[in-house]
């Protein structure tokens, strides 16, 4: 009885314990997941202001006004919880799959119902429900969450004559049709006649298909032959009185009279009747299809609502995760790129491993919605640890306070670089090593060698170490001559000269030398050859680069110039002379200096200069609404933490409560312009 007791009790713990494992379980995000995103809910529910989010979504859906959308409360989803999201990616599957809470599962239910098509019925799980919205959207909800899925399938294509294996279906079951192959592998297959029938009948289909489109234009042109034929020319138009009109791109309307309906102007043509066949093939197709997304949508429900709901994520994708930032996001361009979008191409290239290397990379963004900024970090990080470090050393150059000295107040904006230029070549040769396919990888060695032997990296790096800064110091207008072309009453062309004003750049770029003496050299031969010395000509220490020919063009002339170990390009001289810079200007310089890259962009200064290339009323409300709000971008980027970092701050100028309102305030201001022209076109 005793021994009977324990072994109960062994087999009750034993169970129990299984159960309570099982039950913890997370859900994994799928390993092929190619991107990955989490939205902060608690955080940006602090800052969003419903009072004014909600009606500007009943504005926008007003043509809808039973919409539960238009009031996000009403949808059911506990919008102060944390969103998932996350896409995977293979030869013939690609999704996009949202996990979120719900607080009500009764108005989400209703939102459903709202939103779902005619017919369209309620599919009950054991522990979920779930609805297709369309052919690939998929919908399931629980008590307390929800899962969105929308599925793309298509058939792997074929490659270098042999077919790729369809890694999403393997077995066609008598019950459900599809069996999905949860090992995603691709293999070769053997010719198969059958299989090619099936391709041929396709092809038959296809050319069926293009007959109908093409029928009705054969029909037209019969029609038009007919008529040319009877009468010798096309239909008459008639003119419509003239008509002042304000706006010279409005041109008057003119009425093309039909060809008369006369039986004797047409051939009798033979119609080709709707091949019903081919509709119910294509229709099976379709079907088909469905039922394979349809079973790839419910294994991921019974996935994820037979876990504990808990999101467990490779520790990989969170390594630059910031969990006070409101969005947080990762991308696998390796995969996207290598697995995915170019998978077989590569094939077709010899070297089509550089390509791959190339791409080998992730990337991590973290977005802020602060009260008076928008602030995204960035980090890339290369996956060859090698090639990575090759790349941080380029970000590790030295400053050069000279160049960063040409900032000045009226800058409309600046980009600054401050790198190694010598390492590039080991970057480069990096990317090259072992990146051949293996029946070249020996040609491929010994070009890269062959490199490193003709090409002196230090007298290279001498000429432009890999210090330099544009900056667009201002637009200027001004007046050019265009030629355009009017129209008579009989539509006999004529030439007019007219002139309009446009906004050109003032600007400068330079860039740090250890080589004066060659630069100087190439602007002397530029100077002295016949062909060059038409539109280069030099004054004392200044080059001219001057196309007397194009004086309308937006950049009619331009300056070159060595200095003090620094090349100019400018299109004024006045710019290469540093002024007293105010406490802004000082400052910015010194940021500048700081950083391998930096960079900074005045919206607002730069809308200003370009006030005359907007024509329109709708077009010159929307400058008037960017003017008000836009803001001024900043951006430094340096190697850190194992990856290149990347930080962009959006300076917003309103009086929004923060961030994230000022672009609900910037879509409610676009809409109302909108709304506004609609209403001026009507009256």
């Amino acid at each position: 009885m005793k021994s009977l007791f324990f072994k109960t009790q062994t087999i009750f713990l034993f169970l129990f314990g299984f159960v309570l494992v099982f039950a913890q379980n997370d859900m994994k995000i799928p390993q092929n997941s190619v991107f990955y995103m989490e939205v902060n809910g608690k955080r940006l529910n602090q800052k969003i202001n419903w009072e004014k989010f909600n009606p500007l979504l009943k504005e926008l859906g007003k043509k809808d006004k039973k919409a539960p959308w238009n009031d996000y409360s009403k949808t059911g989803i506990k919008y102060d919880a944390t969103q998932y999201h996350y896409a995977t990616m293979n030869d013939s599957v690609k999704s996009y799959n949202m996990n979120f809470a719900l607080d009500s599962q009764e108005r989400f239910l209703e939102f459903i119902n709202s939103i779902k098509k005619t017919g369209q019925e309620i599919t009950k799980k054991n522990n979920y429900s779930y609805i297709d919205l369309d052919d690939d959207v998929f919908v399931a909800w629980s008590e307390k969450s929800a899962v969105l899925s929308m599925i793309n399938y298509q058939k792997p294509y074929k490659w270098d004559d042999n077919y790729a294996v369809d890694s999403a279906v393997t077995v066609i079951d008598s019950t459900e049709n599809i069996v999905s192959d949860s090992a995603y592998i691709e293999l070769e297959k053997p010719f198969d006649y059958k299989e090619e029938i099936q391709y041929l009948k396709d092809d038959i289909k296809y050319l069926k298909q293009s007959i109908k489109d093409n029928n009705a234009e054969i029909v037209k042109l019969q029609k038009d032959i007919k008529y040319l034929e009877k009468h010798h020319k096309y239909p008459e138009q008639k003119k419509e009185p003239e008509v002042n009109v304000e706006d010279s791109t409005y041109a008057p309307k003119v009425e093309v009279l039909p060809p008369p309906i006369s039986q004797d102007d047409y051939y009798e043509e033979e119609t080709y009747a709707m091949d019903s066949t081919y509709q119910r093939e294509m229709d099976s197709l379709n079907i088909e299809k469905f039922k394979i997304v349809k079973k790839f949508a419910e294994d991921g429900f019974d996935q994820y609502f037979n876990s504990n709901k808990e999101i467990s994520v490779n520790k990989e994708m969170l390594s630059f995760r910031d969990p006070n930032s409101d969005v947080f996001i990762y991308a696998d361009y390796g995969k996207i790129i290598n697995e995915g979008l170019y998978k077989n191409r590569y094939r077709n290239y010899n070297f089509g491993q550089f390509f791959g290397k190339l791409y080998n990379s992730n990337s991590s963004y973290n977005l802020y919605f602060d009260k008076d900024k928008v602030r995204l970090v960035n980090n890339y990080q290369h996956k060859d640890p090698e090639t990575q470090k090759n790349i941080s050393d380029v970000y590790k150059g030295k400053k050069n306070k000279k160049l960063a000295a040409l900032i000045n107040d009226k800058s409309i904006g600046y980009y600054v670089m401050n790198v190694n230029g010598s390492k590039y070549f080991d970057m480069m040769y990096g990317m090259f090593k072992n990146a051949g396919d293996s029946e070249y990888q020996k040609e491929a060695e010994l070009v890269i060698e062959t490199m490193k032997i003709v090409l002196d990296e230090e007298a290279i790096t001498k000429i432009a170490p890999g210090n330099g800064v544009f900056v667009l110091n201002e637009l200027k207008s001004k007046n050019v001559e265009y030629t355009d072309y009017d129209y008579d009453e009989n539509y006999n062309e004529k030439e007019v000269k007219k002139t309009k004003d446009i906004m050109v750049p003032d600007f400068t770029f330079a860039f740090a030398t250890e080589n004066e003496n060659y630069w100087k050299r190439i602007f002397n031969v530029l100077t002295s050859n016949k062909a060059f010395a038409k539109n280069f000509s030099r004054s004392g220490e200044f080059y001219t680069f001057k196309d007397e020919k194009n004086k309308n063009t937006y950049v009619e002339q331009i300056f070159f110039t060595v200095k003090d170990g620094i090349v100019y390009v400018t299109t004024s001289k006045e710019n290469i002379n540093t002024s007293n810079q105010s406490e802004i200007s000082k400052q910015w310089m010194k940021d500048s200096s700081k950083y391998p890259l930096a960079g900074r962009l005045n919206i607002q200064r730069l809308l200003g200069g370009l006030d005359k290339e907007f024509k329109t009323k709708s077009e010159k409300g929307t400058l008037d609404i960017l003017r008000k709000n836009a803001g001024e971008v900043y951006f430094k980027t340096e190697a850190k933490g194992g990856s290149i970092q990347t930080e962009m701050n959006y300076n917003i100028k309103s009086n929004a409560e923060n961030s994230l309102m000022y672009f609900f305030d910037l879509i409610d201001d676009f809409y109302k312009n909108s709304q506004a022209d609609k209403t001026s076109k009507t009256l």
